[in-house]
């Protein structure tokens, strides 16, 4: 991976994307989705991520978002796919999938000749992070994750996608809480 899409700095803010293998289009089940949620809020009250921005698409999720606690971005991160990895990948094995058998092929593929893969490998390696180091920066990137289902033609409106900040941003009920306050940039 290069080293130009490290998270270096600890206390900054970064936009993250973290992939699904092979770009495979895993999230088009509400279950899946709704995991990756429940994964997310679980590490900002108990691991300290702070979350800007954030649009979960059917084969990646993008972020912005910092770490304030213990852990650093890249270890919540880590943590993060691992868990969320395991749980999709049961949900896969366990809840009514129709392209279940092709799914778990393709996941085993993924990790078959990786020592540190027991079987599947769910998530790309890496977080592709880019250091949002203005607010300049901060804008171009929320603007870039809010218009994805809009490019994707999932719906017209940023705001009308259930899984985006843009609801957040444009005061409607979301599935998540971020970090509004335009204070909070000076710090991101």
């Amino acid at each position: 991976m290069s080293e130009k899409y490290k998270i270096w700095d600890k206390n900054k803010g970064y936009f993250v994307t973290l992939t699904t293998v092979d770009w495979i289009d895993v999230f088009t089940h509400r279950n899946h989705k709704l995991k990756i949620i429940e994964a997310l809020k679980y590490c900002q009250k108990n691991k300290g991520l702070e979350i800007f921005g954030y649009c979960l698409m059917t084969n990646h999720l993008h972020l912005i978002a910092r770490a304030n606690g213990k852990q650093s971005l890249s270890e919540i991160l880590r943590d993060f796919k691992q868990f969320t990895g395991k749980a999709i990948l049961r949900q896969i094995i366990e809840e009514p999938e129709s392209r279940r058998d092709w799914l778990l092929a393709r996941f085993e593929l993924a990790g078959r000749d990786l020592k540190r893969i027991k079987k599947f490998k769910f998530w790309q390696d890496g977080n592709h992070a880019k250091l949002i180091f203005c607010p300049e920066t901060f804008y171009q990137k929320l603007n870039y994750i809010h218009n994805n289902p809009v490019k994707a033609m999932f719906v017209e409106k940023p705001e009308d996608y259930l899984f985006s900040s843009a609801r957040n941003y444009a005061g409607m009920s979301s599935f998540l809480d971020v970090l509004l306050e335009t204070s909070e940039l000076k710090t991101i």
